[in-house]
């Protein structure tokens, strides 16, 4: 694996290749759940390999666009040689690693501003101004790397979306692929945050899991759903995270196709004409923890 730090050595480097790159953007202090990205990555490459291999190209980069004023960029762990260990482990051919004045070489006036009926709702609402960093530090990472196909995993469900339907709205030419969530033999969704949680938390979130396959069995076993079902679904969900001492900021059922409310219409309808998602944030100690289900 060849690891890259500038802008010119990679446009240098991907000039070269016979085919455009297959992409995964990261912000480091990796673990399993990128890596089956990137094994993911090596699949799409080599099933093109008849008109020229694509090389994987990923990215790692903490982005500071994309972090509040109260949230963690400063203390989020960089360490980048076990992430380059992990990578070249996992078949990545180039690791693009820019520091920031390599990749905000001046202040980043131009935003890339996702529409608020997507982007400031459920994680949007509770980090304002987020997806505008992702979109932003994503599109600029696709106009250096210029891959033909990107992935990205669902855990980050919304950020799925967002990032395909900047895709698709500026008329990218690149395919935009989902990675399931990878999660521990006990159910936890592999996240770099977990490295913050002690072991008496980790064991407690577990709760995230099994609150949202309860949802999916109680979803999937109804003879009927409606918005009121949800939503009393939904609040008991919170309220069982409070009493164990998390503090929810929402447990919410909605459309996978665009994360909002199912009607009534839609719900009588079935989930196979409309299906669902359960998608949940909370804070646990000090560490605030994302997860979602499809249903």
């Amino acid at each position: 694996m060849k690891t890259i730090h500038t802008v010119a050595e990679l446009r240098a480097t991907l000039s070269a290749a016979p085919a455009a790159p297959v992409f995964v953007p990261t912000m480091g202090n990796l673990h399993e759940g990128h890596l089956a990205l990137i094994r993911q990555a090596v699949g799409l490459a080599d099933a093109a390999a008849a008109t020229g291999r694509s090389p994987v190209v990923a990215s790692i980069f903490v982005n500071r666009l994309q972090f509040g004023p109260n949230e963690d960029f400063d203390r989020y762990p960089r360490t980048l040689a076990r992430d380059a260990e992990l990578l070249a482990s996992a078949g990545c051919d180039i690791l693009f690693a820019p520091d920031e004045a390599e990749l905000y070489p001046e202040p980043q006036g131009y935003k890339v501003v996702p529409p608020a009926e997507l982007a400031d709702i459920l994680e949007g609402a509770f980090r304002p101004g987020f997806f505008t960093g992702v979109c932003t530090v994503v599109h600029k990472l696709f106009n250096l790397v210029q891959p033909r196909a990107a992935v990205f995993g669902k855990k980050d469900y919304q950020q799925l979306m967002v990032i395909r339907n900047m895709v698709r709205q500026m008329g990218l030419p690149i395919d935009i692929v989902g990675g399931d969530t990878m999660r521990s033999p006990e159910g936890l969704a592999l996240s770099s945050r977990n490295g913050y949680l002690s072991d008496d938390e980790r064991a407690e979130a577990l709760t995230l899991i099994g609150l949202l396959r309860q949802i999916q069995s109680q979803a999937r076993g109804a003879t009927a759903l409606t918005p009121a079902l949800l939503a009393e679904w939904e609040q008991a969900a919170m309220a069982r995270l409070r009493e164990r001492g998390w503090a929810p900021d929402y447990v919410m059922v909605r459309r996978q196709t665009d994360l909002h409310a199912p009607t009534a219409d839609e719900l009588a309808a079935g989930l196979t004409t409309t299906p669902l998602v359960t998608l949940v944030a909370a804070k646990l100690g000090r560490t605030r923890l994302i997860d979602n289900l499809e249903i």
